[in-house]
C-alpha cells in the first residue's frame, strides 16, 4: 500500500502538541519485544491451566456426560461441565427474550465450537490430553444457519423457551413516508446480503481468573485482556450471582489488537471464574487460532432490503429498510446492539426527512456475533451506498452527481436527522470535491471507458458515509419498544473518566480507562495534557492499565466505537484545567498576584500581561506538596474528571435517540479492473478523504486510516467466516479464512482531510479510526458492478472474487460479451 498524504504539521510546534505528527511512545517498547500481552503475565504465580472442550456439533442434544477418567488423568485439579455450569444464572441479556446465555451449554450444543466443559490442570498439555478424555454423548438435531430459513415457521428451534427463532423485531416510522412513496416519479429498490467476517487480531483471547473467599465474602479478580464496553463487568457478575463490586477487571496496557473483537471475551472470565472456583486455586487460559476463529465472534452477517422514493432529478425523499441480522446461536450482549449503533445515521450523508426501518434479529446454529470495527456501518452502508448507485443509474446520472444532489448541504447544520441524530458539524460537498479531485475521478472514467472499447473490464466505485463516534450506549434501548421500558431506569451514555496529578517535582501522570488496543493513546493523551498545562510532553506520563478497583472508570468506559478522541480527551482536559486552577493559586502566592491573571505556557505559570513575572511550573507544584498551608483554599494536586456531554439522551418515547455524540464523514474512490479471463478483482488506486473534526495526530490518523482501509478490503474481497448448510464452520484455519496481504495492498492510496471542528467537543475532535472499514465494502462493490455493467451484472453480497463473479456470470444468458 503506498500512501500519500498531505504533509504533516511541524512536530511539535511551540506550546502547541495537539494536531502535531509526534511520534508513538508505545512503539519502542514493543518494537524491541518488551510488551506486555496477557500470556506474558504470571499475575499469581503457580496459577493452573485450562483446556476447553467444545461441541464438535452445530446443534445436538446432550444425551450424556461423563469426565471420570479426565478427573482422574494426571496433574488434573478439576473438570466443569454441563451440571456446573447449569448451577449458574444466565448472563443479562439486554433485551427480555426467552433465549438464555450462559458460557457453557448445558443440555444443547447450539454451534460447533460451543464450550462444553472445561479442564484445568497442573500445565496447558496435561489439560489437553484429559480433555481428550471427557466423554460426550450427542444426540444430532437438524441444524440451520440462514436467516430466511430460520424464520419459517417449519425450521429447527434454537431455544425451546422462545415462540421461534426471532429473538427481536421491531418496526418504527418517521416522517411522512407513505406521502413521500405515494408521489415519488420512481421507486428504486435492492436486496444486499453482507458477509460475517472477523478482525482476526494477533492476539487471541486471554484470561486469568481467582475466585476467593474471605471474611469478606466472595471475589473474583481476572485479569483479560478485554477493552470494553465496560457494560459487561456487571453483566459477568450477574452470571456469576455476584454484586459488580465482587468482580474486579485488570486488563494489561498492551492488547494485541481487537478491532471490537476482544469485547466477547467477558463470556469466558465468567466461565474461567467458575473454573477458578472449583479449583479453589487461580486458573489461566489462553485461546487458541482455531478456538480463535471458531468460537470467539465476529461481525454480523445481515439480509437487507431498501427502498427509496425518488423524485426525478434523483433527489432521495424517503426509505424504507428491512434489516434482519444473524446473531448466531445466542444474543449474546451487547447484541442486538449492531442492528441500532447506527440508528442517528441511518439516512446517512444525505437531506432524507422520511425513514421507515423494520430490525429483526435471528438466531441460528453460528457462533454468536458482536462488535466488529465498523460495528453496523459496513452492513449499513453495504446497503445504502449500493442503492444510491442503483438510483444515479435508473437517473441516469453520474454517481458523483447524484450524491451531491442529495447531500446535506454546509448550512444545514447542526443537522437533526429523522431518527434522532444531530450531526454536528459538516462540509460534506468540500470532502466529495476534494476526494473527486484527488482521485482524478475523470480521468478514471476516461481510462475505464477507453478500456472498455479494447475489451477491459475497469471501473470506478465511490462511497459517501457519515461516520459515527463517541456512541450513546442508549441506542441498545431502541430494541425495547417504548412501551416496555422501564420509566426511570432509562439508559444512555457517552462518559468517560480520566485522572491527572502533578508530584512535587512538577511531572504529571495521566491515567485513562480507555484500554488501548494499539491506537496510540498514550501518545495523544500527552500531548493534550502537555498543551492544557503548557508544559513540554517529556513531563507527562500516560498510564493505560485498566483496574476496576483503582482506575477511575464507568460503565461506559473502554476502547470501542472511536471514543478516544471525542471523549477521553475531553475528559483528559477536563481534569488538567482543575489541577491547573491550583496551579495557579500556587503561582499567585508567590507572584503576589491574582490566579486569574496567570496562564500556563513554556514551563511556567506567569502573568499573562507581564510573560516576564513568572515561576516555573515544577516551582508552583512543589509549593502545593512542600507548604500547602501557603494556599487559599484546597492543596490537591490530583483530578478525576468526567466528560458527559448533554448531546448524548435516553431514547424519546417516539423512538427518536442521538446514537452518538460526533459524526465524521468519509468519501472513498476506488478503482479496479477485473481480469477478463481469470475474473480476478485487482484494485488499481485508493482516495480516501476525511473528515474527523480536529486532527489530533496526522501520523495516527494516517495509520488508522491505512489500517481500516485494509480492514474494510479484507471483508470486501477475502475474509468470511463461512459455514455449511449442516452448520460445519468451514473456514476455521488461516488455509480457509484469508486476510488481505502486502500482495494484495500493493496499490496506491492518497489520503486528505477537510477539517469543521465538532462544537460537541472542547477540542474539535471527532473518532477516525473506523470510517473507512464502512466505506471501502460498499465503494469496492460499487467499482467491480461498474467494471462489470457491459455484462449487465451487479455486485449486491460480498465478499465479491473471483469464484463469486463467476457464479454470477454462469446465472446469465449463454454467450454473454465477457466470453
Amino acid at each position: 500500500m503506498t500512501v500519500t498524504a498531505p504533509p504533516a504539521a511541524p512536530q511539535e510546534t511551540a506550546g502547541r502538541h495537539v494536531g502535531a505528527a509526534v511520534e508513538r511512545i508505545e512503539d519502542p517498547r514493543l518494537l524491541v519485544g518488551r510488551g506486555g500481552f496477557i500470556d506474558d503475565l504470571d499475575p499469581i504465580p503457580g496459577a493452573l491451566e485450562a483446556a476447553i472442550v467444545r461441541s464438535p456439533h452445530a446443534h445436538a442434544r446432550i444425551t450424556a456426560f461423563d469426565a471420570a477418567r479426565a478427573r482422574r488423568a494426571p496433574g488434573v485439579r478439576c473438570v466443569i461441565g454441563p451440571a456446573e455450569v447449569a448451577q449458574m444464572p444466565p448472563f443479562p441479556l439486554t433485551v427480555k427474550t426467552p433465549m438464555p446465555y450462559r458460557p457453557a451449554a448445558t443440555d444443547r450444543v447450539r454451534y460447533v465450537g460451543e464450550p462444553v466443559a472445561v479442564v484445568v490442570a497442573t500445565s496447558r498439555h496435561l489439560a489437553e490430553d484429559a480433555a481428550e478424555l471427557v466423554a460426550v454423548e450427542y444426540e444430532p438435531l437438524t441444524a440451520v444457519v440462514d436467516v430466511r430459513a430460520a424464520l419459517h415457521p417449519d425450521a429447527p428451534r434454537l431455544h425451546d423457551e422462545a415462540d421461534g427463532n426471532l429473538a427481536t423485531d421491531r418496526t418504527m416510522q418517521f416522517g411522512e413516508l407513505d406521502g413521500a412513496f405515494a408521489n415519488a416519479d420512481a421507486v428504486v429498490e435492492g436486496s444486499f446480503s453482507f458477509p460475517r467476517y472477523s478482525s482476526t487480531p494477533i492476539e487471541t483471547y486471554g484470561v486469568v481468573a481467582h475466585w476467593e473467599h474471605d471474611g469478606a465474602g466472595d471475589q473474583v479478580t481476572a485479569w483479560c485482556n478485554f477493552h470494553g464496553p465496560f457494560t459487561m463487568q456487571p453483566v459477568i457478575a450477574g452470571a456469576l450471582g455476584l454484586a459488580p463490586g465482587q468482580v474486579r477487571l485488570i486488563v494489561p496496557e498492551d492488547i494485541g489488537g481487537s478491532f471490537g473483537i476482544k469485547s466477547g471475551v467477558y463470556a469466558y472470565v465468567a466461565l474461567l471464574a467458575i473454573a477458578s472456583r472449583h479449583a479453589a486455586a487461580p486458573v489461566r487460559w489462553i485461546e487458541d487460532r482455531i478456538e480463535h476463529l471458531l468460537a470467539s465472534s465476529a461481525g454480523n452477517d445481515r439480509e437487507m432490503e431498501f427502498a427509496a422514493a425518488v423524485d426525478r432529478d434523483g433527489r432521495v425523499r424517503a426509505l424504507r429498510l428491512d434489516l434482519i441480522d444473524n446473531v448466531g446461536a445466542y444474543l449474546r450482549p451487547p447484541e442486538p446492539a449492531t442492528l441500532y449503533r447506527c440508528f442517528g445515521n441511518l439516512t446517512g450523508a444525505y437531506a432524507i426527512d422520511a425513514v421507515a426501518l423494520r430490525s429483526r434479529a435471528v438466531v441460528t446454529n453460528k457462533a454468536p456475533t458482536g462488535l466488529n470495527r465498523g460495528f453496523g456501518g459496513q452492513q449499513l452502508y453495504f446497503g445504502l451506498e449500493r442503492l444510491m448507485d442503483k438510483i444515479a443509474a435508473r437517473v441516469g446520472v453520474d454517481p458523483v452527481q447524484l450524491r451531491r444532489r442529495n447531500l446535506i448541504e454546509r448550512d444545514a447544520f447542526p443537522y437533526s436527522t429523522p431518527t434522532g441524530g444531530q450531526y454536528d458539524s459538516g462540509d460534506y460537498e468540500a470532502v466529495l470535491d476534494l476526494a473527486v479531485a484527488r482521485s482524478g475521478y475523470e480521468e478514471l472514467c476516461r481510462r475505464r471507458d477507453e478500456g472498455r472499447r479494447d475489451g477491459r473490464l475497469r471501473g470506478v466505485g465511490i462511497a459517501t458515509i457519515v461516520d459515527p463516534s463517541g456512541t450513546n450506549l442508549g441506542y441498545v434501548s431502541i430494541a425495547t419498544p417504548p412501551e416496555r421500558r422501564v420509566r426511570g431506569r432509562e439508559k444512555s451514555g457517552s462518559t468517560e473518566h480520566v485522572r491527572v496529578s502533578v508530584d512535587a517535582g512538577g511531572e504529571v501522570t495521566v491515567i485513562l480507562g480507555s484500554t488501548p488496543q494499539g491506537q496510540g493513546h498514550r501518545t495523544v493523551a500527552r500531548q493534550v495534557v502537555a498543551d492544557r498545562l503548557g508544559i513540554d510532553v517529556e513531563h507527562v506520563h500516560a498510564r493505560v492499565e485498566m483496574d476496576t478497583a483503582t482506575t477511575p472508570w464507568t460503565v461506559s468506559s473502554g476502547s470501542y466505537s472511536s471514543r478516544f478522541a471525542p471523549l477521553t480527551t475531553s475528559a483528559a482536559i477536563a481534569a488538567a484545567d482543575r489541577v491547573a486552577e491550583v496551579l495557579r493559586r500556587a503561582a499567585a502566592v508567590l507572584l503576589e498576584c491574582e490566579a486569574g491573571e496567570l496562564e500556563l505556557a513554556g514551563g511556567q505559570i506567569r502573568v499573562a500581561a507581564e510573560p516576564e513575572r513568572a515561576v516555573l511550573f515544577r516551582h508552583a507544584a512543589g509549593l502545593v506538596h512542600w507548604d500547602p498551608g501557603m494556599l487559599d483554599g484546597e492543596a490537591l494536586l490530583y483530578a478525576d474528571a468526567a466528560y458527559t456531554p448533554p448531546q448524548s439522551r435516553h431514547a424519546t418515547t417516539n423512538d427518536e435517540i442521538n446514537s452518538s455524540l460526533c459524526y465524521g464523514f468519509v468519501a472513498d474512490v476506488v478503482a479496479v479492473e477485473v481480469d477478463p479471463e481469470t475474473l480476478e478483482v485487482r484494485v488499481e488506486a485508493v482516495t480516501s478523504v476525511h473528515d474527523c473534526g480536529t486532527v489530533l495526530n496526522p501520523l495516527l490518523v494516517e495509520g488508522q486510516t491505512s489500517g481500516s482501509i485494509a480492514h474494510g478490503l479484507g471483508g470486501a474481497t477475502l475474509e468470511e467466516l463461512r459455514y455449511g448448510p449442516d452448520g460445519q464452520m468451514v473456514a476455521a484455519s488461516f488455509m480457509d479464512y484469508l486476510c488481505p496481504t502486502a500482495a494484495e495492498l500493493g496499490f496506491e492510496v492518497a489520503f486528505d482531510h477537510v477539517v469543521t471542528p465538532s462544537p460537541h467537543t472542547p477540542l474539535g475532535a471527532k473518532g477516525a479510526a473506523e470510517g473507512s472499514t464502512m466505506s471501502i465494502p460498499v465503494a469496492l462493490a460499487n467499482a467491480v458492478s461498474d467494471a462489470l455493467a457491459p455484462l449487465g451484472v451487479e455486485i449486491d453480497r460480498l465478499p465479491v472474487h473471483g469464484t463469486v463473479i463467476h457464479e454470477l456470470l454462469a446465472n446469465r444468458q449463454k454467450g454473454s460479451e465477457w466470453r
